[in-house]
């Protein structure tokens, strides 16, 4: 280990592969910025360019710094915007732009930049330490876990209900699931509830979801009350330094989301999406119940915990890519592609083959991160003045990323019937009080989650594989602890105020 460490160091020390490092962080933080422009996206595109450079260890440290890179920028859109282009940074969004709302743009960025920072530093020192033995873990993991991985993360949408609104959530995520099973399903390659439209085969955009559960309806908002676009003091730009209190407050929680996003991302199919949305169910869960209300109006801890578990899974996603070749997400397996096409046989065998590739990779990721944060950190004040301009003014901008996004995402015109379809139904529950987040969180895991227990039914005969493996039943039993818990916790709150109220 130590022998290729000091490989890595050479290979990753080196002025081509540094100017690799920064040249990725930079394209993926400003591509991440851009709602609909994806880490998958602009790796796809950067593919040919890093295949032209002849290197492989320079090849995957470019295409690395664009993924954690996108990752990083993306929560900025999320932040300013709520429009959240990134699977990634939609639990970002939950607590970041109440935060913009509220006068603390700068506050939230810079939250959000140092949490970034010690997710994906703390997963690349836990990459170096355990990548090795994380890989015979990892080939635990089989359909019927994943399965159950899956309803853990369905199991935790009472973190996103808020108080009392437990049953709404619970709908909202029915609705997600079943917007989740229209386009070809995991059994049968045939397309389901598409209406007869040929651009629904493949189901519904998660791009054109996403801008139309948070962004559309937010430009609709201004709209209808222009009173909006001059409440609050969003335009200010100050506190942009956190204090004490509040660094004391985040510090157990980055340590906690960093270890759990980290063994998160490890697991293939798993990725920074589910560790975000499962690092804030498990912030808000623990908190105090004072703390709990916070959520969702601009906790700090909110925004702390799913920055820090998406950076960190980012890095845990490169155990299974480089140790067995195995992609941990879609952005990896693009990854994958790049490696096979230059000439690079990811397995067991990368680390004692070619341990310059192995080692310079993770070298380049603590070098990749302070990249980010040195850039980031400068740029905030500049970045947050978006909020200094008035919000109505904002609209035309929102509303161009929010049909670019989706545009862009299909390439294809019916994509902007659909979102303002969806947008407008969007709007009419945001007025009724429902929240919006569950109904994507039901939709992002709903074809894992089917996909999952299509095969575990296919491998073990019917529903069996549920007592045949252990694994399988403990995850259940957490889901369902997820979800009796807080139901518990809130009616034993309602009992103590009765009794108070006597």
């Amino acid at each position: 280990m130590l022998e290729g460490l000091l490989i890595g160091l050479q290979t990753a020390l080196s002025l081509k592969m540094l100017g690799m490092v920064i040249g990725g962080c930079l394209i993926g933080t400003f591509i991440g910025m851009l709602p609909g422009l994806g880490p998958m996206s602009i790796i796809a595109i950067m593919i040919p360019v890093a295949i032209t450079l002849g290197d492989p260890s320079a090849a995957l440290i470019l295409l690395a710094g664009v993924y954690y890179g996108a990752i990083f920028g993306g929560s900025t859109s999320s932040i300013l915007l709520n429009a959240p282009g990134v699977a990634g940074t939609v639990a970002t969004s939950f607590d970041g732009y109440p935060m913009a709302r509220a006068g603390q743009a700068g506050k939230a960025l810079t939250i959000a930049a140092i949490a970034s920072f010690s997710g994906g530093t703390i997963g690349a020192v836990l990459l170096m330490i355990f990548a090795p033995a994380l890989s015979s873990v990892a080939l635990l993991f089989h359909s019927a876990e994943y399965f159950a991985l899956m309803v853990v993360g369905l199991g935790a949408i009472a973190a996103f209900a808020g108080s009392g609104n437990v049953a709404k959530a619970t709908l909202m995520t029915l609705l997600g699931l079943i917007m989740a099973t229209v386009g070809e399903g995991a059994l049968f390659n045939m397309p389901r509830f598409t209406m007869g439209l040929m651009d629904l085969q493949s189901g519904f955009s998660f791009i054109t979801l996403a801008m139309a559960i948070f962004a559309l309806p937010e430009a609709i908002f201004l709209v209808l009350n222009p009173m909006r676009s001059s409440q609050g003091d969003s335009g200010k730009i100050e506190n942009l330094r956190i204090n004490r209190d509040e660094a004391r407050a985040i510090a157990p929680v980055i340590g906690r989301q960093s270890i759990q996003g980290f063994f998160i991302g490890v697991l293939p199919g798993a990725g920074a999406t589910i560790a975000s949305f499962l690092g804030y169910a498990v912030e808000r869960n623990i908190a105090s119940e004072k703390e709990q209300k916070e959520f969702g109006h601009g906790s700090i801890k909110g925004l702390a915990a799913p920055e820090t578990a998406n950076n960190a899974a980012c890095t845990g996603s490169f155990v299974p890519l480089l140790t067995l070749g195995i992609p941990g997400s879609g952005t990896t397996a693009i990854l994958l592609g790049a490696l096979i096409a230059l000439n690079v046989n990811p397995g067991p065998r990368l680390m004692t083959d070619e341990p310059q590739i192995f080692w310079s990779v993770i070298i380049s990721m603590y070098i990749g991160n302070l990249v980010l944060l040195i850039l980031n950190l400068p740029l905030i004040p500049y970045i947050a003045k978006i909020l200094a301009i008035p919000r109505n003014y904002l609209i035309p901008f929102i509303l161009f990323f929010t049909l670019m996004g989706s545009y862009i995402g299909q390439n294809n015109a019916t994509e902007l019937l659909i979102l303002v379809g969806l947008g407008v139904f969007a709007t009419v529950l945001r007025f009724a009080n429902y929240p919006l987040a569950p109904l994507l969180i039901g939709f992002i895991l709903g074809r894992m989650l089917e996909d999952n227990f299509s095969r575990s039914m296919q491998l073990y005969d019917g529903i069996n594989f549920i007592l045949e493996r252990p694994m399988t039943l403990g995850l259940l039993i957490l889901a369902a602890a997820l979800i009796i818990v807080p139901s518990l916790r809130a009616r034993r709150a309602r009992r103590a105020k009765v009794i108070q109220g006597d």
